[in-house]
């Protein structure tokens, strides 16, 4: 299970020290980075409350301030960086992909236009009496570079080789002389590849091997060396996820403020989230250390806030902080409202079959495999409208099954009605059951980010049959939620600072 925990701030003097001649400034605390590896980024460069108050435009007495187009585009590059950064720290699984032109658009048809007369040009070539070696000697040229683009520094002696073989004015001499046999490159080629490919490839080698047509077999080789590049770019990404992770939030942080200095308000949205979650907004009191009260509160309205990412109000802004996860938040948003249905599935099912059948653990988890499988084309309202019908009738079905393999008696027609009538009624958010399911989860998961250690929690009662599918929800919500607040807790700091009065 999931155990990870909130980094907080740690305890540092909020009020300023006197340092020589120098302006009274108040340095802010500096968040532990946050990782599921546990690697601590170092030490941060500490940023003062009047720099960060000035980027973020909370205070308001601060002249206008003009922008060039230069800072405008390094800030938006460098948001780009950040992105990349971000997805590779949060994201275990995050892999580059290629990425071809859509299907039936200009993009796509003037590629395949190009590739189409490269090799037409090629073939042309080639038949020619004697034959021309123009486009295949680029060809070649381009096929060597790709093989470089693979190796690895220690393949020094290869990369040798291959210049050596591959070298275009030993290649060029031999078709001038007409001895240059095409088809033995590409033999050459492959056999290199076949050493250098993951295992993933060797079936794409072996078509390799087994072709007959030059042309194809070129083709194939270019191919087949774009994705050994790809698998290559996603190698060293493994090899060096935990420096990325370990400097991630220094350099989120660095970007962030890059992207504020040229945004007039650029955190209002994210001042509007928080604030929605202070109930009151008091002075501290007389007798209490503004510094920690203020800290405990960040972090309490914090959580209680990041909860409501999962159920986001899509006619509201998103809060600039969590611009970079609002894709993977909504996934996972996705996923917790097909839990609380499939949870309001297991509750009212176990209510209407009795002790004898709501406690075999094979039947319920039947019912949840099955109402997750249906639940999985439903991602609105209208589509859980429509599904629901079938997820009963499913149900039922499911039901009769266990009945009589375990012997039991049959449920009533009027029992499988009432059930039936049930599960469609999930339609309404207000039922009763999926209210209750909602709640659950929602404590669940507000327990496991306010969580101050690394116990696990307890799955709610009448949920443990979803213990894996929540624990992994869980999981996925808290990383991004814990790597959040490493980068950007000094700024919650601040909007709420500044939103308490001062005594």
């Amino acid at each position: 299970m999931y155990v990870w925990s909130i980094p907080p701030c740690e305890d540092v003097d909020h009020n300023g020290q006197e340092n020589g001649a120098s302006s009274r400034t108040r340095t802010q605390s500096e968040c532990s980075a946050a990782s599921d590896d546990g690697n601590n980024a170092g030490k941060r460069q500490r940023t003062t409350s009047q720099q960060l108050l000035a980027s973020s435009g909370i205070t308001a007495a601060s002249p206008p301030k003009f922008v060039s187009l230069e800072e405008i585009m390094k800030a938006a590059n460098g948001m780009r960086d950040m992105s990349l950064v971000h997805q590779i720290a949060v994201d275990n699984d995050f892999r580059l992909q290629q990425v071809d032109p859509p299907t039936n658009t200009l993009h796509k048809a003037v590629k395949e236009s190009m590739h189409k007369a490269f090799w037409d040009i090629l073939k042309i070539e080639l038949n020619e009496n004697p034959p021309s070696y123009t486009q295949a000697l680029r060809l070649l040229e381009d096929i060597k570079e790709g093989l470089f683009r693979v190796l690895l520094p220690q393949h020094s002696k290869l990369k040798q080789q291959i210049s050596e073989v591959l070298d275009n004015d030993l290649i060029r001499q031999q078709a001038e002389k007409g001895t240059l046999d095409f088809r033995h490159y590409a033999q050459y080629v492959i056999s290199v590849m076949s050493r250098l490919c993951a295992p993933v490839r060797d079936e794409k080698i072996k078509q390799l091997t087994e072709m007959t047509d030059v042309i194809d077999t070129f083709k194939g080789i270019l191919e087949t060396l774009d994705l050994m590049a790809l698998d290559m770019a996603n190698f060293t990404i493994d090899m060096v996820r935990p420096d990325i992770i370990a400097h991630s939030v220094e350099l989120e942080r660095k970007k962030f403020a890059d992207y504020l200095a040229v945004q007039p308000d650029g955190l209002q949205h994210t001042r509007n989230w928080l604030l929605r979650h202070v109930s009151t907004i008091e002075a501290v009191p007389s007798n209490v250390d503004r510094n920690s009260y203020i800290k405990h509160l960040t972090k309490k309205t914090f959580s209680e806030a990041c909860l409501d990412l999962l159920e986001w109000n899509a006619q509201n802004p998103y809060p600039e902080t969590f611009m970079l996860d609002e894709e993977r938040l909504s996934n996972i948003e996705l996923q917790t409202n097909r839990l609380i249905i499939a949870g309001s599935i297991l509750l009212i099912t176990g209510s209407y079959v009795g002790p004898d059948l709501q406690f075999i653990m094979s039947f319920k988890e039947t019912i949840k495999e099955h109402s997750l499988i249906l639940l999985q084309t439903v991602t609105s309202e209208k589509d859980l409208k429509n599904t629901l019908p079938n997820i009963a009738i499913q149900i039922i079905k499911d039901v009769k099954q266990a009945q009589e393999k375990h012997g039991l008696p049959q449920i009533t027609k009027e029992v499988e009605e009432l059930l039936t009538n049930q599960i469609v009624d999930l339609t309404n958010p207000e039922h009763r059951i999926r209210q209750l399911v909602r709640q659950r989860i929602r404590e669940f998961l507000l327990q496991i980010i306010q969580s101050s250690t690394a116990a696990p929690q307890k799955v709610p009662s009448g949920l443990t049959t979803l213990q894996k599918e929540l624990t992994t929800v869980a999981g996925q919500f808290l990383k991004i939620i814990s790597h959040n607040s490493s980068v950007f807790c000094n700024y919650y700091y601040d909007i709420l600072d500044n939103a308490i009065p001062k005594n």
